[in-house]
C-alpha cells in the first residue's frame, strides 16, 4: 500500500456546556470543536478520511499563569504543524507514515520547548483521518483492519517486548458494548437542590448525580479529587452513603487530577481516607478499580517515585494519564511501580494500540499482578470524536469508559438537523432523537451499544458535508 497526503481541509463548531464541567485547575464552560477532512492517495486511488477533536482548556497543558485564550494558539500550531509534516511523508504503510510524522513532530516540538501531550495533539488528530481514510478505502471497520493488519503496525518499534508479534496475537474479538463510566466533576451537584440556579441547565436531561443514575443505569463511576482533605473526604463520604444506597454493587476510579506534587503526600491523604470508617470499603478493592494520575506530570515519572511505591505494600493500584506523553512513557511507569496507563485517541491511537499490547505482554509474563489499561474521556462528543473513540475501545477490549461530553453537552443540539438525523438513523442503538428536537446518546442499563459501529470507516461510517458540521477553518485565535 502506497499512501500520501494530498490535502487538508479544516472547520469548526463552537460548543457550550450545559453547565460548568470542573476539573484540576480549569472550569470548562465551552469549547472550540475542530473537524479535519483529509484527501489521500492511496495506491493511486484518492479517498477522503475525517478525524475531529475538542480542545479543552487546561488539559494538554496544565500552566495555572495563562488563559484559555493564550493557549488556543499553541494547540492550533501543534495541529497545523503536524499537517504540513504529512504532507510530505510518503510511505508504504499507514504505520510508516504515522512513525515518519511522529519523529518530525517530535523533533519540531523538542527544537521549539513545545510539551509532547501538547504536540502529539497534532499528530493523533492527523493520524485518525488517515486511519479513516485506509478504512473506507478497504471496506473494513478499525477493528478488522487491526486484525488482518492492514495498516503495516510493527510493535517491536514502539515496545521491543513484542517483537514477532502482530496486534491479533495480543487482541481479542472487538465488545459490543461498553460500560459508561460516568465523571462526577469536582462541583458537579450530587442532588438536585445543590444545583444553583445560574448553573441549572435549560433542559431535561439528569444535571445531579443521583438523576444521572436513574436515568442511565449508572453501576460505574469515575471520582474527581482536589487534593484538600476538608473537601474530599466529606464530598467522598456522601458518595459512599449516595451509591451504597443506589448501586450496592458500584465500581469506581479515582482521579487524582495532578493535584500533589509527590507519591508521599497523596499517600499522606489516603491514609487519611482509609482512616474514616465510610471510606474504607468505598476505597477497597471490591469497589474501587484504580486511581488515576495523583501527581503533577512534571513530577509523575521521577526516580524518587520507585522508591515510594516500593515503599508503599498497600498502595492502591495507580495509572497515569497526563503523564503518558511519549512513546516510552508507560514503559517508565511500570518500571516505577505504576500499573498502567489510559487510552485517549488524542494521545495517539497507534500508540495507545500498542500499549494495550505491552499491558496484555505484561498480564502474560507476571499474571500474578495486576495490569491495567483504562478508557478515559476528554468531554468527547459525537458525530465523529465519540465513534472514534468508542470504536478504538471496543478494538482494544476496554470494558469500562469514562464517558462524560453526552453529560456536559446537550446531545448533539449544536449541530443542524440534518446531522442529527443521519447520526440517529445510521446508528439507532447509539443515539435517539428526543421529543424536544434533538439527537442525545443512548445509555441503557449503564452500557453503550458499540456493536454497530463495525462497519466502513473507523467508527463513523456517515459522509458529511464539512459545511454541515462547521464554520470553515480552525478557530479564530482571538475567539
Amino acid at each position: 500500500m502506497r499512501i500520501c497526503l494530498n490535502d487538508v481541509t479544516f472547520c469548526t463548531r463552537w460548543m457550550k456546556t450545559r453547565f460548568p464541567f470542573r476539573y484540576g485547575i480549569a472550569a470548562m464552560t465551552g469549547l472550540p470543536h475542530v473537524f479535519l477532512s483529509a484527501k489521500v492517495t492511496i495506491d493511486e486511488v484518492e479517498t477522503v478520511g475525517l478525524a475531529s477533536e475538542g480542545l479543552p482548556p487546561k488539559w494538554f497543558t496544565k500552566n495555572p499563569e495563562t488563559t484559555f485564550e493564550q493557549d488556543l494558539p499553541e494547540m492550533l500550531q501543534a495541529i497545523e504543524q503536524a499537517v504540513k509534516f504529512g504532507r510530505v511523508v510518503e510511505e508504504d504503510s499507514l504505520f510508516a507514515w504515522w512513525q515518519k510524522v511522529y519523529s518530525k513532530q517530535d523533533a519540531w516540538a523538542d527544537e521549539n520547548g513545545v510539551p509532547p501531550l501538547l504536540s502529539h495533539l497534532g499528530t493523533s488528530l492527523i493520524e485518525r483521518a488517515m486511519i479513516d481514510a485506509v478504512c473506507r478505502f478497504g471496506g473494513s471497520s478499525f477493528a478488522e483492519a487491526v486484525k488482518s493488519n492492514v495498516f503495516g503496525i510493527d510493535l517491536s518499534t514502539i515496545h521491543s517486548e513484542l517483537t514477532g508479534t502482530e496486534p491479533s496475537d495480543w487482541l481479542g474479538n472487538p465488545e459490543n458494548s461498553v460500560i459508561a463510566r460516568h465523571t462526577i466533576g469536582l462541583g458537579d451537584p450530587l442532588t438536585a437542590p445543590e444545583i444553583p440556579e445560574e448553573d441549572r441547565a435549560d433542559d431535561p436531561l439528569p444535571q445531579a448525580l443521583v438523576d444521572a443514575i436513574d436515568a442511565y443505569g449508572l453501576t460505574h463511576f469515575k471520582v474527581k479529587i482536589c487534593g484538600n482533605l476538608e473537601v474530599d473526604v466529606p464530598r467522598l463520604e456522601r458518595l459512599a452513603k449516595i451509591f451504597t444506597e443506589k448501586v450496592p454493587s458500584y465500581r469506581l476510579t479515582l482521579d487524582g487530577n495532578e493535584q500533589y506534587r509527590s507519591l508521599a503526600q497523596f499517600r499522606e491523604h489516603w491514609e487519611a481516607y482509609l482512616e474514616r470508617p465510610a471510606l474504607r470499603k468505598f476505597l477497597s478493592p471490591e469497589h474501587l478499580i484504580f486511581v488515576e494520575q495523583p501527581m503533577h506530570r512534571d513530577d509523575a515519572l521521577k526516580d524518587s517515585v520507585k522508591e515510594g511505591f516500593d515503599s508503599w505494600a498497600e498502595a492502591p493500584p495507580m495509572i497515569i494519564d497526563e503523564s503518558d506523553a511519549e512513546l516510552t512513557s508507560l514503559r517508565r511507569a511500570l518500571e516505577l511501580g505504576y500499573r498502567g496507563t489510559s487510552h485517549k485517541n488524542c494521545k495517539g491511537v497507534f500508540k495507545g494500540l500498542a500499549n494495550r499490547c505491552l499491558v496484555e505482554w505484561y498480564r502474560r509474563e507476571r499474571p500474578e499482578e495486576r495490569w491495567l489499561m483504562s478508557g478515559e474521556d476528554l468531554a468527547n462528543v459525537g458525530p465523529v470524536a465519540l465513534l472514534n473513540d468508542l470504536e478504538v475501545m471496543a478494538a482494544l477490549g476496554i470494558g469500562d469508559v469514562e464517558r462524560n461530553g453526552h453529560h456536559y453537552f446537550k446531545g448533539l443540539s449544536m449541530f443542524p438537523h440534518s446531522v442529527q438525523e443521519k447520526v440517529a438513523t445510521v446508528y439507532p442503538g447509539l443515539y435517539t432523537m428526543r421529543e424536544e428536537g434533538y439527537a442525545s446518546l443512548q445509555i441503557r442499563d449503564g452500557r453503550l451499544d458499540v456493536g454497530m459501529l463495525s462497519g466502513s470507516g473507523f467508527g463513523c461510517a456517515i459522509d458529511f458535508d464539512l459545511d454541515e458540521l462547521g464554520r470553515a477553518g480552525l478557530p479564530d485565535r482571538e475567539e
